[in-house]
């Protein structure tokens, strides 16, 4: 029997990659995604696309409503989204307060109750800088707390936090996406909601620079980003 693994999987690129990565490296996957009071869900359409393509037998779709109090241009409706590129030297109106810190407590407790040995995490501290809780220092210090906070834990068997593509620059991404199969072309990463990826927001800009320098712009929203 395979060992297990829980794969936070959003719909986008970089939790489609990891969750490929994730099986390739021996284990059997139990996909977790969130319903947490995004813009839209054309991501968690994508995320169901992604765990039936990859063979992924349980999903867990958990609503925690992040939008209650607002403080994202992701989950507030009276932000607007910001489209001029990204600037590293400021946190983007995009970044969800708290969002890694919830989501990672709860697969440390899925994956817990179903005896699961590591999580597999998309996040990047490289495109996406800025972003606090996509840093390799929060999730080490994460990670102290996994070992410290379950049962698990206590017994020495807490669930190793894998970020496979932390470091990694997008058009790595990409290449490692590509390596693996994995189906680019039903990933979701716009911050839009629309029939079509946007092409415009700073999600959408990176992806499709990505791509295009990955010599796949034929898979870009917007070929001249």
């Amino acid at each position: 029997m395979k060992p297990k693994a829980v794969v936070l999987l959003s719909g986008g690129l970089d939790s489609a990659t990891v969750a490929a990565i994730a099986r390739s490296d021996g284990y059997d996957a139990i996909a977790l995604s969130f319903r947490y009071g995004q813009r839209h869900l054309k991501e968690l359409q994508a995320a169901q696309k992604i765990a039936q393509y990859l063979g992924i037998q349980d999903h867990f779709i958990v609503d925690v409503n992040l939008a209650q109090w607002g403080g994202s241009s992701l989950t507030d409706l009276s932000q607007t989204l910001p489209q001029e590129g990204v600037n590293p030297d400021s946190i983007p109106s995009t970044y969800v307060p708290g969002r890694n810190t919830v989501f990672i407590a709860i697969a440390l407790s899925l994956a817990e109750a179903k005896n699961a040995e590591a999580i597999y995490l998309g996040i990047n501290a490289v495109d996406y800088s800025g972003y606090p809780d996509c840093r390799p220092e929060y999730l080490e210090a994460y990670q102290g707390l996994a070992n410290l906070s379950s049962k698990a834990g206590i017994e020495g068997n807490a669930p190793q936090l894998m970020a496979p593509l932390v470091r990694d620059s997008k058009v790595e991404i990409v290449k490692r996406a590509l390596a693996f199969g994995v189906p680019i072309e039903l990933t979701w990463s716009c911050y839009q909601g629309g029939e079509k990826p946007c092409g415009l927001c700073d999600s959408c800009r990176i992806r499709d620079r990505a791509l295009i320098e990955a010599g796949r712009p034929d898979l870009a929203a917007n070929p001249h980003p």
